[in-house]
């Protein structure tokens, strides 16, 4: 420096030496959370504490970055505080309901993974690091299973029974490789979230996890672990939350639910029909008429069935979307004009039918006129015609949705 003067860069940088730690500073040198665990309460002041720390002491003996998130399902029993004193995040959900803690715990996660357990000590916490593992190693979505590793007194009978069942049930539905689609432990990619969707707010927000995980293409593994009594009130209700489960699995399956059943009673009908027609004495023949009668029922019940199931397919492939590789190559075959020209040609048929009749009934001035299975059979095909015109209407208005995503970025 000329002149010996003070050297004021040596000065300005003694100062911002000392210069006091910031909050933004804190923030910035702080490793962000790689596991959310995400875990759901209601009322489990007995055991939350223990399961918290038993959490985050296992984060930190096994080196993962992690945060502990407990969603409050509006516990009346301290749990919230007891959870907050042991070093959990605490995020309230009033909405009662499995799923919807779930939801708003997902909400919450900041981790790239999140593991699911339950607040009752039914699982053990030192499983989490293997769960981590299969998610490094390339799954999307891992699994618990329970059925090998029941402690004494941890599975009531009716759950022992119900789990495989309703597991098996889904399996055959959906395809999965789950044996055990309820356990409570869990863990997925926070990335994969979004391409669930979730929407379920009950228990069976288990099985929906399994489901639109099938649905998605999403990789699921599963590994075997342990069932320990649990401590505390169960809240559970076997009857209730397994039909919840069962109408979940149907709901989501319009293949099962309606295309199968539908093309039953729709073949049973035309059969009957065709039998009356060729005039094999079905229930003799003095029942003709009536039997008659009850094929067509049949067969327009049927067809409003399989009507339903396929806009049942279509809702799930636009609105939710679903792979269907069967509903896109009957889409790339058939048109709406195709639907709407064959159910014109069947309502044109079954109205020709009752010209004839109506012409023959003038022709013998006005007077009576047996053709009760004519008249039976234009119904039913006028009928028959005109659901598959308006359902052909249906479908094309339910892939609406599809194109106008294409604009706004969505799939």
């Amino acid at each position: 420096m000329l002149g010996g003067g003070p050297d004021w860069c040596a000065m300005l940088d003694a100062v911002s030496a000392v210069r006091p730690t910031t909050a933004l500073d804190d923030a910035e040198s702080r490793q962000a959370p790689r596991v959310s665990v995400v875990i759901p309460c209601l009322n489990e002041a007995e055991t939350i504490e223990q399961c918290v720390s038993s959490a985050i002491r296992v984060l930190a003996e096994s080196a993962i970055a992690g945060e502990v998130i407990v969603v409050d399902n509006a516990s009346d029993d301290g749990s919230a505080d007891l959870a907050r004193r042991a070093g959990a995040t605490v995020v309230v959900e009033h909405r009662r309901g499995y799923g919807s803690a779930y939801l708003t715990g997902f909400e919450h996660a900041a981790g790239d993974y999140v593991v699911m357990i339950d607040a009752d000590l039914t699982y053990d916490f030192a499983e989490i690091p293997r769960f981590v593992a299969e998610l490094d190693a390339g799954s999307e979505l891992v699994m618990g299973n329970r059925m090998q590793g029941v402690q004494p007194g941890a599975m009531g009978l009716l759950s022992r029974l119900g789990n495989p069942l309703l597991s098996g049930f889904l399996n055959l539905l959906y395809r999965t490789p789950i044996g055990d689609a309820h356990c409570g432990m869990r863990a997925v990619r926070r990335d994969t979230l979004a391409k669930l969707d979730l929407q379920s707010t009950g228990m069976e927000f288990a099985s929906e996890m399994v489901i639109r995980a099938s649905r998605s293409g999403v990789q699921m593994a599963e590994i075997p672990i342990r069932l320990h009594p649990r401590g505390g009130e169960s809240k559970l209700s076997p009857f209730r939350d397994g039909w919840r489960h069962l109408r979940l699995m149907l709901v989501y399956n319009p293949t099962f639910l309606f295309l199968v059943p539908g093309a039953v009673l729709f073949g049973l009908g035309a059969l009957i029909m065709l039998l009356v027609f060729a005039h094999v004495p079905v229930l003799g023949r003095h029942l003709y008429i009536h039997t008659l009668l009850g094929g067509s029922l049949l067969v327009v019940v049927g067809a409003q069935v399989i009507g339903f199931g396929l806009c049942g397919r279509a809702y799930g492939v636009y609105q939710l979307g679903d792979r269907d590789p069967w509903l896109q190559r009957m889409q790339s075959r058939f048109r709406l004009e195709h639907g709407l020209l064959a159910g014109a040609a069947v309502t044109l048929v079954g109205l020709v039918f009752e010209a004839v009749i109506v012409v023959k009934w003038i022709v013998r001035g006005l007077g009576g006129l047996a053709e009760e299975r004519l008249s039976v059979l234009g119904a039913t095909l006028v009928i028959v015609g005109l659901q598959m015109f308006f359902t052909s209407f249906l479908l094309s208005i339910m892939g609406l949705r599809r194109r106008e995503r294409r604009y706004d970025g969505g799939r």
